[in-house]
């Protein structure tokens, strides 16, 4: 328990959604505060050494952590929101340039390639009409196509052969949507696994099988989860992964493959209902024991800075 009772702002669009729900609980069952803000409805006023959030035409009280449940589709406004509380000095489990940062597929690859974690060969062109090379560089089909901006599973196609490979990355060229080509990971059986990250332990794991037919493993698109243990070297690319993303709380989705882990993604806003049903673990429950570190992290340094300059 924290040595005090704190008020943690939970930013969400939507208070019913699973994950909310289950942190808003574990928030009041440690003995702390919920405030829901729907991060679209806050307002930013900057000012000089003044910064502030206005909801609903009132100047929010003051808040002693931050939980961002951000939508891809408003990462820009969410992000911003997220960054005043920063200027605010309130500590947040996902900072704003990491949030950022994970959004943007093409970057978080080129982030994680410098990590040294594996990935699946992927290339990314500007519209190229070099399509044949394109194909050959990822090792040719069968071969993933993904959209730029696609989320949970949506935007993602798998062309078996060549000559359909050819005309998706053409259709979608034509559409002026961005696509990055990635090699199939065949012996992968159209399983990944998700690994929960909360500070620098993986919290819980699960082994997501596509439905039959389907090589996509999103439980959004149906398929199913269940436990898993993960090896070292698994539990150490997770960790490897939300540390070069700079996200304390994440999920993490591999592949596993010939040729050890490959790391699929990141993800920075991470949902709980499949993670806690399958690993029947109270994750909502950590990671308010980690807000509550991160806020006497914060006080501390608070205190110093004051201390400091008091004695000047």
């Amino acid at each position: 328990m924290s040595h005090r009772q704190l008020r943690i702002a939970v930013l969400s669009r939507n208070k019913s959604l699973y994950s909310t729900r289950r942190i808003v609980e574990a928030i009041e069952l440690q003995g702390h505060e919920a405030v829901i803000l729907d991060h679209l409805k806050c307002d930013i006023v900057i000012e000089q050494d003044n910064p502030s959030i206005y909801y609903n035409g009132e100047r929010i009280k003051p808040i002693d952590a931050v939980i961002p449940r951000i939508g891809a589709s408003v990462t820009f406004y969410g992000a911003a929101v997220v960054r005043q509380f920063e200027m605010m000095g309130v500590p947040t489990v996902v900072e704003s340039q990491a949030l950022v940062r994970s959004r943007d597929k093409l970057r978080s690859l080129q982030i994680l390639a410098r990590s040294g974690v594996g990935l699946p060969k992927t290339v990314f062109t500007n519209y190229s009409k070099e399509v044949k090379n394109i194909i050959s560089s990822v090792g040719g089909a069968p071969l993933i196509v993904k959209l730029l901006e696609g989320t949970q599973g949506y935007g993602v196609v798998l062309a078996p052969t060549r000559k359909a490979a050819e005309s998706i990355i053409e259709a979608f060229h034509s559409m002026k949507a961005r696509v990055i080509v990635q090699e199939f990971i065949e012996e992968a059986k159209g399983a990944d696994i998700r690994a929960f990250v909360i500070g620098n332990k993986v919290v819980g794991a699960m082994k997501r099988q596509g439905k039959e037919g389907e090589f996509r493993s999103n439980l959004h698109q149906g398929g199913t989860g269940q436990l898993i243990k993960l090896s070292k070297n698994e539990r150490q690319v997770a960790l490897t992964a939300s540390k070069a993303m700079g996200l304390t709380i994440a999920g993490v989705d591999l592949l596993q493959s010939d040729r050890g882990p490959l790391v699929l993604e990141v993800n920075s806003s991470p949902g709980l209902e499949g993670i806690e049903k399958t690993t029947n673990k109270d994750i909502a429950t950590e990671i308010i024991q980690y807000v509550e570190k991160l806020v006497r992290i914060n006080d501390k340094k608070s205190n110093s800075k004051r201390s400091v300059r008091s004695n000047a």
